[in-house]
């Protein structure tokens, strides 16, 4: 596996949100998965964690955004949770970045940010993690899913991952399930891909998966009607070099992008 590939993995995948039964998982073990060193793993974790740091001063460099960050509606002492796929779980991803931009333009604040996204989660399995969710007794719960519901699998006429229908039925169970704690939800819809890129990616042609828009917009039309804050992301990531190669994965410039949007939106509703 070259350099690339590696440092892709350790960006993506982190088995120590799905192994919980073995216990905190230490560095050497998390390197071993993986097969490699615990010294080159940690660099690895650390070069992620500076590029999301940099992106972060990056944003707050706009002294408009920075007033805006300064109105975030995140109290003091407050607690964040961030439920979805692998655009959330990346360790660049928009709620990275948001920690870091907590971090340095309110650094007494003492606000909390737990990403309990995972990488290739539906809304079928993220409805298996409510009860870590409502273990985190969360003041705000920021909800990314469906992108992997909406993957097309066999070819690009092929059957979704998860039908529509049911889509919907977990999203409203999410939210529902969810109301007994006095926690504010906000929803931020998938991105939309970049289809040619999707669909000259090798690996997912070998897989014989896909990704199309419609699917997407689809998903992202039943978020925006649930009534609550929602984050239309689909306007937001619409150029080119906001993807990696593979047309569905967000650029470090497409989660920054991603980061601006949720913070204008959280400051432009009381």
């Amino acid at each position: 596996m070259n350099a690339a590939m590696t440092a892709r993995l350790i960006r993506f995948q982190h088995p120590e949100k799905v192994l919980p039964y073995l216990g905190k998982l230490s560095d050497h073990r998390l390197a071993a998965l993986f097969g490699l060193d615990p010294d080159v793993y940690r660099r690895l974790r650390h070069d992620h964690h500076e590029q999301a740091r940099s992106a972060a001063v990056d944003l707050l460099d706009d002294p408009r955004f920075a007033a805006e960050v300064d109105r975030l509606p995140f109290a003091p002492g407050q607690h964040v949770v961030a439920i979805g796929e692998s655009t959330t779980d990346d360790l660049l991803s928009w709620f990275e970045i948001l920690r870091h931009v907590l971090d340095l333009q309110r650094p007494d604040h003492g606000i909390t940010l737990t990403n309990l996204a995972v990488s290739g989660h539906t809304t079928t399995q993220a409805l298996t993690t409510l009860p870590v969710v409502s273990f985190h007794r969360p003041d705000w719960v920021l909800c990314m899913l469906g992108t992997n519901d909406a993957q097309r699998v066999g070819a690009a006429d092929g059957p979704t991952l998860v039908s529509l229908t049911e889509t919907e039925r977990n999203l409203r169970a999410l939210r529902d399930l969810m109301r007994r704690l006095p926690a504010r939800w906000v929803w931020i819809t998938p991105p939309r891909v970049e289809e040619a890129l999707v669909a000259a990616y090798q690996p997912f042609q070998r897989a014989g998966i896909t990704w199309a828009n419609p699917d997407l917009d689809a998903v992202a039309q039943v978020m925006l009607k649930q009534g609550d804050l929602a984050v239309d992301a689909r306007h937001v990531v619409t150029r080119q070099p906001f993807h990696l190669d593979d047309g569905l994965h967000l650029s470090l410039a497409g989660q920054q992008a991603v980061t601006a949007a949720l913070v204008d939106a959280l400051t432009d509703r009381p």
